[in-house]
């Protein structure tokens, strides 16, 4: 199995902290988002990591929040909600790899989980030259609404069917993109996907969805 590799990112005013795995002959990148009150350290997101590795996509996941604003984040939960400052980080980490040397060829997919998936989304809209699929996993995409119409990049959101309240939210969401998309629902999955062989299911979702859009020769970049 490939080991990730820790990873520094400085951005414009904060230095972030990484994991990245990078394949041999990588066929594309896919860049998590965690959900509120998580980490880049989440056992879901790099259980799926691990997984997309496998198959040959380049996968990296960082730390939204410094460890200040984390410890803060941790006593009054301020920061977890404030998607629009999360999705500007997500935004700093894309232009991040724009520039990075032994990433900017690969074609970026942005992989969100809760509150992560409603930052996916919004970043999905600011950068849509350069990000090319989107899969949320429990996603509060409502979050995003008056982004959705925007987004560009075709967008797969997944929800377990004993998640009755996300995926109303998902459904309603679904409604509102105007891009290639689709909802999945896994058939006895709670939120958390810790059914057996749910978060395997999301796994195989997302890996089939970034497979199909990420694959593609690489874009341009300037």
């Amino acid at each position: 199995m490939l080991e990730p590799r820790y990873q520094k990112m400085a951005l414009d005013d904060v230095e972030l902290s990484a994991d990245l795995r990078l394949p041999n002959n990588a066929v594309g990148l896919v860049v998590f988002v965690h959900g509120s009150g998580s980490s880049r350290q989440s056992p879901r997101n790099q259980s799926v990591a691990a997984y997309l590795s496998r198959r040959g996509l380049a996968t990296l996941l960082f730390d939204l929040l410094t460890e200040p604003e984390q410890r803060l984040d941790n006593l009054t939960r301020e920061l977890r909600f404030d998607i629009p400052l999360l999705s500007r980080r997500l935004v700093q980490v894309i232009d991040w790899i724009g520039r990075n040397a032994e990433l900017q060829s690969l074609r970026i997919g942005l992989f969100g989980a809760s509150t992560g998936a409603a930052a996916a989304l919004l970043a999905a809209a600011e950068r849509p030259e350069v990000i090319h699929a989107v899969v949320s996993r429990g996603g509060r995409t409502d979050l995003a609404e008056a982004a959705l119409p925007r987004v560009k990049a075709p967008t797969l959101q997944v929800v377990g069917a004993l998640d009755p309240v996300v995926l109303k939210l998902n459904d309603q969401s679904s409604q509102a993109l105007q891009c290639e998309q689709r909802l999945e629902v896994v058939a006895g999955a709670t939120h958390l996907f810790e059914e057996a062989g749910a978060l395997e299911d999301v796994a195989r979702l997302a890996g089939d969805w970034f497979e199909q859009y990420l694959t593609k020769s690489s874009p341009n970049r300037t």
